[in-house]
């Protein structure tokens, strides 16, 4: 019979195959990973927003009265002074309002000149001077508002300030409450978001903000917080706050929608890189490699999150090593190699021997 020499050869087989298996488990490198030392950097609670960006100052002039335009001083996007003409209205009527006015008021102070001589000759009486004098005041009175009708048709601008683009143009008829332009004054961004009021006892008038726009990445603009509005809204919970930034180039603009950061409570405290730390429900922990070149397994208390790295509150010392890449493949207790150190090279463990069969 020849299936017992079958057999035989079978369980050989079997017998190599397994032991080759034990062998190239054994034969694994111990594994290459990256460790750094825990350093301290500096750290601050944040509170985070989103405001819209305000000019300092704003306004929209319109027309005061329904008249022609006879001239506009502006370009698109010009900037004007303070006081400086804006627009002219027609004021020819008025104008010859006012000279009518003024002639009747100088023979009105003329007749007054006369009976003032008469009653002191005592050829007046005092009825007819006080009459002269009502007569005086309200031609002056007349000439001074035809003055200012005319003062309503020449538009200035209230502060300086940059202006909108023109939309309108000489010779057109605009009618009362017509836009003509809109002067801003964008040397001071007012920036206005809203936090919950939970955080409100850590806001407080001058404390320092710092704003992103996508308009310009990378770049912060900096600037303090003026005003926190004393009325919550009811609805939402939250306070408005105002901060003011400095715009000496006009990179900000009113309408623009910022990322606002407040920090509190800045300090320097240990850190690890985030990929280092390992969360197991609520418990967190570290790998560190020991003087023999074992990692260990490390619990930590962490605090806060910034730029990549992780505050460490306990469970570390400054310089201890933390690996940092390669955490995956390490266990506690087992033998790692430091990338760029001397037992960087591969190693291989010891195949288990095969057991033979008596």
């Amino acid at each position: 019979m020849r299936i017992a020499p079958l057999f035989a050869v079978i369980a050989a087989l079997l017998v190599a195959a397994c032991g080759s298996g034990v062998a190239e488990k054994g034969d694994r490198p111990v594994p290459l990973v990256k460790a750094e030392p825990a350093t301290s950097v500096r750290f601050a609670d944040r509170i985070e927003a989103v405001g819209t960006a305000r000019a300092n100052e704003q306004v929209t002039i319109s027309a005061p009265v329904t008249e022609r335009i006879v001239r506009l001083n502006f370009d698109d996007g010009s900037f004007v002074r303070r006081g400086q003409v804006i627009a002219v209205l027609q004021q020819a009527q008025q104008s010859a309002q006012l000279r009518e006015m003024q002639a009747r008021s100088r023979e009105a102070d003329q007749q007054l000149e006369r009976i003032e001589q008469l009653k002191d000759r005592g050829f007046a009486t005092r009825s007819d001077y006080d009459s002269r004098v009502a007569a005086a005041a309200a031609a002056r009175a007349q000439a001074q508002g035809v003055t200012a009708e005319i003062g309503e048709r020449v538009i200035r601008a209230p502060f300086a300030g940059w202006v909108s683009l023109r939309n309108i143009s000489v010779g057109a008829i605009a009618s009362q409450g017509t836009e003509i332009a809109t002067i801003s004054d964008v040397s001071t961004i007012k920036l206005d978001f809203t936090v919950p009021e939970t955080m409100l006892a850590a806001l407080s008038e001058g404390q320092s903000i710092e704003a992103r726009s996508d308009a310009y990445p990378g770049q912060p603009f900096r600037g303090q917080i003026h005003t926190i509005d004393p009325v919550i809204d009811p609805a939402t919970r939250a306070v408005t706050v105002r901060a003011r930034l400095p715009n000496p180039e006009r990179r900000l603009r009113p309408g623009m929608l910022l990322t606002v950061t407040i920090e509190q409570s800045p300090r320097m405290a240990l850190s690890v890189p985030e990929l280092a730390v390992i969360g197991e429900g609520d418990q967190r922990f570290v790998y560190t490699v020991d003087g023999e070149g074992r990692a260990q397994r490390t619990p930590v208390r962490t605090g806060t999150r910034q730029s990549g790295r992780v505050e460490i509150v306990a469970g570390l010392r400054p310089g201890q090593r933390v690996i940092t890449e390669g955490v995956v493949k390490v266990a506690d207790g087992m033998a790692v190699r430091l990338a760029g150190a001397r037992n960087a090279q591969p190693q291989r463990a010891q195949a288990a021997p095969v057991r033979q069969g008596g």
